[in-house]
């Protein structure tokens, strides 16, 4: 196990312009961390196509990071798809997070455009089959709100290997031993489990968190609703938060585990302190001299 992890993190086009100086700020802050990639996520239903775009190009221009561009398969052709990732090519964008996507607002199921890719193993073999593009999949390891169970989702993430993809990053979990178990799953089932990377989300807020996991079926141990409620009232959240999140990481380390991707929020700074306490520790600054 080397000294400290490899890492990576998310960020999210920004709709606003106080939300543009959010984005820049948190990717100036995590840049001298040397992240192996970061991702720029699609909003949901593809509602932030063009800014998810215009996010990628600017960040790997002016900051000399590798750039992964998140692309679903929501409400669009395959022709259209397929020429957002030409445009990619051409801006130099090397990997993608290849995702089926979530319904759009208003709906209550994924519906594939009929002339577009049904679900995420089509987007990526359409993907794999440019040769352009280091390929990231989704991966959950506890059952997504539409499976059957764990080993339903084992097996789709089979497939995405199967189809092309190089490497799974996890949607986000609260205990270091969810993740392993989901792994050894994994294992078992014949997927390299090197390939898989735990996502985590450092606890910037609570109450928004624990919507979130609700939505997309994270479990919630019994304690955090009880130890984050004394820790807001004696106004240490983010101590609490940071030490959770770290001693998780460090587990997750000792167990052999080498990648980790933080979902960001685009809200750096315990992002940036817990990567601080794994050993992570800058480099110099990347921003390019316009």
């Amino acid at each position: 196990m080397s000294a400290a992890p490899r890492v990576s993190f998310e960020f999210f086009p920004p709709k606003s312009l106080e939300a543009s100086f959010r984005l820049w700020e948190t990717v100036r802050m995590l840049a001298p961390l040397a992240p192996q990639f970061v991702s720029v996520t699609y909003g949901a239903g593809g509602t932030t196509r063009k800014l998810t775009h215009e996010a990628v190009t600017t960040i790997g221009a002016q900051f000399g990071l590798n750039v992964a561009a998140h692309l679903t398969c929501v409400d669009a052709t395959r022709a259209e798809t397929m020429e957002i990732v030409r445009a990619y090519a051409d801006a130099g964008v090397r990997e993608i997070v290849a995702l089926r996507g979530d319904a759009p607002k208003g709906q209550d199921r994924f519906t594939p455009h009929p002339d577009g890719f049904a679900h995420s193993v089509e987007l990526i073999e359409a993907l794999a089959a440019t040769g352009d593009f280091t390929l990231r999949v989704g991966a959950y390891p506890e059952p997504h709100p539409e499976a059957a169970d764990t080993m339903a989702d084992v097996r789709w993430l089979k497939r995405k290997f199967e189809a092309g993809a190089d490497s799974a990053i996890t949607q986000f979990f609260f205990e270091a031993e969810t993740f392993l178990r989901f792994r050894d799953t994994c294992a078992r089932e014949g997927i390299d489990a090197s390939r898989i990377i735990p996502g985590i989300v450092p606890i910037e807020n609570w109450k928004g968190i624990r919507k979130f996991a609700a939505a997309c079926g994270a479990s919630i141990p019994d304690w955090m609703d009880d130890a984050f409620a004394k820790a807001e009232r004696d106004g240490r959240s983010d101590l609490l938060a940071t030490t959770i999140c770290t001693e998780m990481c460090d587990r997750l380390r000792q167990e052999g585990v080498e990648a980790l991707h933080f979902y960001t929020l685009n809200r750096p700074h315990l992002t940036r302190d817990v990567c601080h306490a794994l050993g992570v520790q800058p480099t110099a600054r990347l921003e390019k001299v316009a």
